[in-house]
C-alpha cells in the first residue's frame, strides 16, 4: 500500500462541552483526491478545522511523520498543509496579485507553482490581477482563494465547499483545478455537498454522520449503496 500523507486515528473534538467528533479515523495518500461527504452538521468542517489546529482534538492526527494535535495552525501550514475555508478568506483591499504574493511560502527555493500557473488555470484572474479583491465576483474570489493557497506550495490541500453558490461554468473550472492538483502530485481532501462533482473527481469517499465516519469506499461503491445515500446524504 502507498505511504499515507495524512492519517487520523480515533479523533474526538469538542466545542466547549459539546462533543462533536466521535472517534473519526481516515487517511489520505499522496496525489489522491478524497471527498468528505455528509449533510450540514455532520462534522465535516469540524474535521478539517481539527486537522488544521483550529479546533482542539484528542486522538492522533499525523501528517507524514509529524503529529498535528496540539500544534498551531501556522506551524501546520508551514509543514505543507493548506486549508481553504468556506468563507473565501481574501484580503479585500489588496489586489489579486498582492493576495497571491502574500500566499507565497517564504524561503521556498523551487516552488511548484508560479503566478503564471495561476493565471493559466484561471485566465479571469490575469485580467483582474491589478483589481482589489473585494470587488471581485463570488466566483472570482473563490478562484483567488484556491490559487493563493497553492502559492504556499502545499503537499496536501483541504478545501471546504469550493463550489457553494457558484455558477455551473465556474464549478467546472474548480473541478479542472482539482484535477490539475492531482496531476501535480498534491493530495486533496474535498469537503463537498454536491455529490456529482465529488464522485466525478475522487478516488475515494468518506461519508460522515453525527460526527462519525459511516462509510468509506470508492465512488462506484457509494453509487451502488442506496442505503448510505438515502440515510446520510440525500435531503
Amino acid at each position: 500500500m502507498a505511504e499515507r500523507i495524512l492519517k487520523l486515528d480515533n479523533v474526538h473534538a469538542f466545542y466547549g462541552k459539546s462533543h462533536v467528533l466521535h472517534g473519526v479515523s481516515m487517511e489520505l495518500r499522496p496525489g489522491e483526491i478524497v471527498s468528505l461527504l455528509g449533510r450540514n452538521g455532520s462534522g465535516r468542517s469540524t474535521t478539517v478545522k481539527t486537522i488544521m489546529g483550529q479546533v482542539d482534538g484528542q486522538g492522533s492526527i499525523r501528517f507524514g511523520e509529524r503529529e498535528l494535535l496540539g500544534r498551531k495552525a501556522y506551524e501546520i501550514a508551514h509543514w505543507g498543509l493548506a486549508y481553504v475555508p468556506e468563507n473565501r478568506d481574501i484580503f479585500p483591499k489588496l489586489t489579486v496579485q498582492q493576495n497571491l504574493l502574500l500566499g507565497q511560502k517564504s524561503g521556498a527555493r523551487n516552488p511548484r507553482w508560479s503566478f503564471e500557473d495561476m493565471y493559466r488555470m484561471f485566465p479571469r484572474l490575469r485580467e483582474r490581477q491589478h483589481t482589489e479583491a473585494g470587488v471581485l465576483s463570488g466566483g472570482e474570489q473563490q478562484m483567488l482563494t484556491l490559487c493563493r493557497s497553492l502559492m504556499g506550495d502545499p503537499d496536501l490541500i483541504m478545501i471546504d465547499e469550493p463550489t457553494e453558490g457558484l455558477a455551473p461554468m465556474i464549478v467546472e473550472l474548480v473541478a479542472q483545478y482539482l484535477k490539475t492538483l492531482k496531476e501535480r502530485g498534491i493530495a486533496v481532501l474535498l469537503v463537498e455537498q454536491k455529490l456529482a462533482i465529488a464522485l466525478e473527481i475522487s478516488q475515494r469517499c468518506y461519508v460522515m454522520g453525527h460526527g462519525r465516519i459511516v462509510f468509506e469506499g470508492t465512488p462506484e461503491e457509494l453509487r451502488a449503496n442506496s442505503y448510505i445515500r438515502k440515510e446520510w446524504l440525500e435531503v
